[in-house]
């Protein structure tokens, strides 16, 4: 039979840890003016930590074997306050921490790690993640600089990663990113998860490559060789993560041509000629794009990224090469995050309910999913909706649809009668011309309308853009629409 007494034993030890009088070690901790010496005994903190424990046996070595003597430590990098947090684990296997203060819980995983406490290192990595994630999320720049300091914080380091990763738009926003170190960093951009655009990416190597060389002047059009040496010499373990294939012509020409005496010769040229010779065979061994999640763009049930990327694209007025042998490469067009105003499943689909959450709000996107088809339909609108009766002017206005989710069986629709590009009617929803037609019409006969009745009255017509949007001018039913506004991201 095995009986455990441990309450007394952590109490009797606590006891010898404040006594006076049977010490043998004294640790000094902090830096002036606010150091500290604690009284210790050697064969307690000697089994407790490691490396305390080749402290005292170097200390011994160069003091011929001579036991006898007091010995002393110091430990500058942790504070008195920590430390006599530290002592009583040690001693007593008690963590007494101030839990309105998560800080404290990183200063003593800090500690724990260099006195090599893994139990407690464990413990705390594990505690922080499940109880104060916020709390590090808000005060990402000092958790991140702890958790960098030490290969052994590699739960602690994943969180960091991750929450880079998934929110690099809030954390680089927060603190001070050029403070990573060069292995966090790649760590970082060696992710496909990563939810940056590549351009995003490649700025940002550039800056932190800026910070580690403080003489450097920012514009490489005054670089001397020289120059160019030390930051290629800066950036030689972080370059090959950057997926330079997936930046589109106007980005690469302006944004990467200006460093080429960064990249490798033949990574240079190989790049140019994907974009200057699309039928050219890729080469091998290139990352494809990184995988952005499709809610950081949009929330929708109709449509994927390959849609919204093309129809960002129209939008921008993008050139596209569809038969470019690269097209796998090459990263999605995601500018805009689209901010979802209506939908028809959850808020109706009437005249009255799309006036009454759309009016007013510019630079629009409608998709619509038609009825037992994958047939999608949709359009821009660059201006706001109105409840006026009258007609939308503008010549950016387009018309679209999509077969099914494949970009290649899209079709595009531009404005030809600027003054009639978009039908203002109180009875319609989003209505485009006379061309995508979507309104409410209780008797056809007398066109007698109610807004608060569903739309009744949905076809395509090609009366005033240029071209006809489905194969037929027939009647169709919504299954659902969104209703979307588009922000630059």
């Amino acid at each position: 039979m095995s009986i455990e007494f441990y309450t007394k034993l952590s109490q009797n030890y606590i006891e010898l840890l404040k006594d006076d009088e049977y010490y043998d070690i004294t640790i000094e901790v902090g830096e002036d003016p606010n150091v500290k010496i604690f009284r210790a005994h050697k064969n307690v903190v000697c089994y407790r930590s490691p490396y305390l424990r080749r402290i005292l046996a170097s200390n011994n070595r160069n003091r011929n074997n001579n036991t006898n003597d007091l010995v002393h430590i110091r430990l500058p990098d942790i504070s008195s306050e920590i430390f006599q947090i530290i002592l009583e684990y040690i001693y007593g296997g008690i963590l007494s921490l101030n839990v309105n203060d998560a800080s404290d819980f990183i200063k003593v995983l800090a500690a724990a790690d260099e006195l090599h406490l893994q139990e407690l290192v464990d413990y705390l990595q594990n505690y922080l993640i499940e109880n104060e994630s916020e709390w590090m999320e808000q005060h990402f720049g000092f958790t991140q600089q702890i958790s960098s300091k030490s290969s052994n914080l590699v739960v602690l380091q994943e969180f960091c990663t991750n929450l880079m990763t998934l929110s690099p738009e809030k954390i680089f926003k927060s603190f001070d990113f050029t403070s990573l170190s060069e292995t966090s960093l790649v760590s970082l951009i060696k992710r496909d998860d990563l939810q940056m655009n590549e351009i995003e990416v490649w700025e940002h190597v550039l800056k932190w490559g800026l910070k580690q060389n403080p003489n450097l002047i920012p514009d490489p059009s005054i670089w001397s060789d020289d120059d160019f040496k030390k930051m290629k010499i800066t950036l030689q373990h972080i370059l090959p993560s950057i997926r330079f294939f997936s930046l589109s012509s106007k980005e690469f020409l302006q944004k990467v041509r200006p460093y080429k005496k960064l990249l490798n010769n033949q990574l240079y040229e190989n790049i140019v000629n994907s974009h200057m010779n699309p039928d050219s065979e890729p080469v091998n061994n290139i990352s494809p794009p990184r995988n952005i999640k499709i809610e950081k763009i949009i929330d929708s049930k109709i449509v994927n990224l390959d849609i919204v990327s093309m129809v960002s694209k129209w939008i921008d007025k993008t050139v596209i090469i569809n038969n470019s042998k690269y097209n796998h490469l090459r990263e999605l067009y995601l500018p805009y995050k689209f901010k979802l105003l209506l939908k028809g499943s959850r808020d109706g689909f009437t005249p009255k309910k799309f006036h009454e959450l759309c009016d007013g709000i510019p630079n629009t996107v409608t998709f619509i999913k038609v009825n037992e088809t994958e047939e999608i339909l949709g359009g821009y609108n660059p201006l706001e909706w109105e409840t006026t009766n009258s007609w939308g002017k503008t010549e950016d206005s387009f018309i679209f649809s999509f077969k099914d989710k494949n970009v290649k069986n899209a079709t595009l629709s531009n404005v030809i009668d600027a003054n009639r590009a978009l039908d203002y009617s109180s009875t319609c929803g989003p209505k485009f011309g006379s061309d995508l037609n979507i309104f409410t019409c209780t008797n056809r006969n007398n066109r007698s309308n109610d807004v608060s009745k569903v739309f009744n009255v949905t076809y395509c017509k090609k009366v005033r853009y240029e071209r006809n949007i489905r194969d037929t001018e027939d009647y169709f039913s919504i299954e659902d629409y969104e209703v979307f506004q588009i922000i630059r991201r």
